[in-house]
């Protein structure tokens, strides 16, 4: 299913948004202003974000700036009625990945989401960020505060897993598969437990990395 967060202050044209996009079995989520959109984000990445320019509590540029800073490959879209030239080659410039100005058809708006998400899933990210975390997959590096920091294969491949899905929990028996064994015959539980011990510590205890006691762990971004 695809999941959408839409930012839009004016009730009646995110109704109807809403009301199309969920006939289309897509799930959406409104918000009447960009602090409630940020707070969602940190917690939970959706597939695809509709973007409005004028949010009564901040302007949707900066907003995206700040989106981009964080999450290079969140696939976002401006709805708005500022058609002008210039603020089109600043909504590009400032991340957007498609511009739609208002009014719009609702088909169309769809149509430039599927199309959006078949260019997210054909576009390979090789650098994955988390507050100051970066991991470089063409590399198979890791950094921190762009330091590198060397760690062992294990501890690659936990760190890999998590960022890679930034946002959402990982159990630890998803983990223990993954890293260890696919077959299931995984090494002691207590593997898990001494890796991402030594992990934090070689990355300095960083707040992204949270524990889901007794169930397992998730990336998010706290800045």
């Amino acid at each position: 299913m695809i999941e959408v967060y839409y930012a839009e202050d004016d009730e009646s044209i995110a109704k109807s948004v809403k009301e199309y996009l969920e006939q289309q079995d897509c799930k959406v989520v409104v918000f009447g202003g960009i602090a409630d959109l940020r707070k969602a984000l940190i917690g939970h990445l959706p597939s695809v974000l509709l973007l409005d320019w004028n949010m009564p509590d901040g302007e949707g540029n900066e907003f995206c700036q700040w989106i981009r800073e964080r999450w290079r490959d969140l696939p976002v879209i401006y709805l708005t009625v500022r058609g002008d030239s210039h603020d089109i080659v600043t909504g590009f410039q400032n991340g957007a990945d498609d511009y739609v100005v208002k009014p719009f058809d609702l088909a169309v708006l769809y149509s430039r989401i599927l199309a959006l998400l078949r260019r997210a899933r054909n576009t390979k990210e090789t650098k994955l960020f988390c507050d100051d975390l970066m991991l470089d997959k063409e590399k198979t590096a890791v950094y921190c505060q762009q330091k590198e920091i060397v760690v062992s294969q294990p501890e690659y491949q936990l760190l890999l897993l998590l960022m890679e899905n930034k946002g959402k929990t990982v159990t630890r028996r998803q983990i223990l598969e993954q890293v260890w064994d696919s077959s299931g015959n995984y090494v002691n539980d207590n593997t898990l437990t001494v890796t991402m011990k030594r992990l934090r510590e070689k990355l300095h205890h960083p707040l992204c990395l949270k524990t889901i006691r007794s169930f397992g762990y998730r990336m998010e971004d706290t800045k």
